[in-house]
């Protein structure tokens, strides 16, 4: 097969293909879900109607048609179709591509160039891209399931537009299964002589919560199941629910530990406590860990939110935390998950208060935008005897020798003496904090006299 592929190779059926393959969509009409930008009258479908399509983009998880749909652009735009892979492919195999393509545009043919997994480029390959572009020697279209704006570089972006698509509804998957079952040419029964499938109830919604909104998934799944069936009586080839169970061994999550995905589960986490919900938790938690996530990075970021979320309110809530880091690095996994499960539970159902993050906050601002003034004298230590002569420690009130155990003592620099960072809240232990402060606020009366204990 040459290096391009020519559009009438989409209607190829080849006996050995799996079934996701034998049922990909050839048309616009054939593709399930992504109505949002293929809706009939939106702007991507009319592009591609008009054939006025540029370079773009395709953002979405697994499984969703970002393939499908640049296979279908190229056979309806009668382009020619060119696969790459960032996987396999380096600067070399880029230029050697870019050179048949540009002899194609010399010839009057037109290039579709579909790279997959196109985060998986470096800078430099990106960059590659980029004269091709700009000439027309390819229509540029990449799939990529992580977020372009951190995965493509900004040249590369202003040159392509970014279409996300969508995880696939139940619905859909639903409705591609039973395509499945029903296409006698290219289903998962096409090879199985007069059989009509018996399916009991519940079997295709299973496997259409099972794939997670993934169409590969879920034909593979069929696929699998049809081929463990038996036919029984009346020529119904049996596909059940304990056929199904024994088929399915482990749901299969999203989540990519190095990715986006990562990051937006561990911020539902964080923003589920903080809304003390302890059920969307423990669920994020339950993602994250059942999708491999290292179990001691969730420990760390559970400790910061004792002290950022929780701070002084219930200060055991970095007690909790520290011993469900602990518990984790001792009994390791999946026993920890109980651990890190406590952990959450606590965070979520103990009161909140960001005073302490808002004070550190106002203490760094401090330090990196005022004078850094020396320590007041009262507060150094003193000891040689010219440190002593120089007046260090003279002045200093040693709280403990006080009637009211607190010095009338000014502890900041002079520039900023009198400022105030910790303002504690009303929720839980800080509400007696606060009331703890103002007595001290009313005891800071002077001595009789200096103790020195320098």
């Amino acid at each position: 097969m040459s290096l391009f592929e020519p559009p009438s190779a989409l209607a190829e059926e080849g006996g050995a293909k799996p079934l996701a393959d034998r049922m990909r969509p050839r048309t616009l009409e054939e593709l399930v879900g992504q109505r949002q930008i293929l809706a009939p009258g939106k702007p991507l479908r009319l592009q591609i109607e008009r054939d006025q399509l540029g370079s773009l983009l395709l953002w979405g998880p697994p499984g969703v048609g970002k393939t499908t749909l640049a296979r279908i652009i190229a056979h309806q735009t009668r382009r020619r179709f060119v696969p790459f892979s960032a996987v396999t492919s380096g600067i070399k195999e880029i230029r050697e591509v870019m050179a048949a393509a540009e002899r194609a545009q010399r010839a009057g043919q037109r290039t579709i160039l579909f790279v997959d997994e196109i985060h998986r480029f470096n800078r430099a390959q990106q960059d590659a891209f980029l004269p091709y572009v700009e000439s027309g020697a390819i229509t540029l279209i990449g799939a990529t399931t992580e977020n372009p704006s951190f995965e493509v570089n900004s040249a590369l972006l202003s040159r392509a537009r970014i279409y996300v698509l969508e995880a696939l509804s139940e619905a859909d998957i639903e409705e591609l299964l039973q395509r499945a079952l029903n296409d006698r040419e290219r289903g998962a029964l096409k090879d199985l002589g007069e059989v009509e499938p018996g399916i009991e109830d519940g079997v295709l919604p299973r496997i259409a919560v099972f794939s997670n909104g993934d169409a590969r998934m879920a034909l593979n799944v069929l696929e699998a199941v049809v081929a463990g069936a038996v036919v029984a009586g009346g020529g119904k080839l049996v596909l059940s629910m304990a056929l199904l169970d024994a088929t399915l061994q482990h749901k299969a999550l999203l989540y990519d530990r190095a990715g986006e995905q990562h990051f937006n589960l561990i911020s539902a986490l964080h923003k589920s406590l903080r809304n003390s919900d302890p059920d969307a938790g423990l669920y994020w938690l339950a993602r994250m860990l059942e999708g491999g996530e290292e179990p001691l990075y969730i420990a760390r970021r559970l400790v910061r939110f004792a002290s950022e979320d929780v701070g002084m309110a219930d200060p055991r809530a970095l007690e909790q935390t520290l011993a469900a880091r602990d518990a984790v690095a001792f009994i390791g996994m999946p026993e920890g998950a109980l651990a890190l499960a406590q952990a959450c539970v606590y965070l979520a159902l103990a009161p909140k208060s960001n005073a302490l993050y808002a004070a550190y906050g106002r203490v760094l601002e401090d330090v990196t935008t005022t004078r850094a003034d020396p320590v007041p004298l009262p507060l150094r230590n003193a000891p040689t005897g010219l440190m002593k002569g120089l007046g260090y420690g003279r002045g200093y009130q040693y709280a403990p020798d006080l009637e009211a155990g607190v010095a009338a003592m000014e502890c900041l620099p002079d520039n900023l003496r009198g400022r105030r960072y910790y303002c504690p809240g009303e929720a839980g232990v800080e509400k007696r904090l606060g009331e703890r402060m103002r007595e001290l606020e009313a005891l800071r009366r002077p001595s009789s006299g200096p103790v020195d204990k320098a």
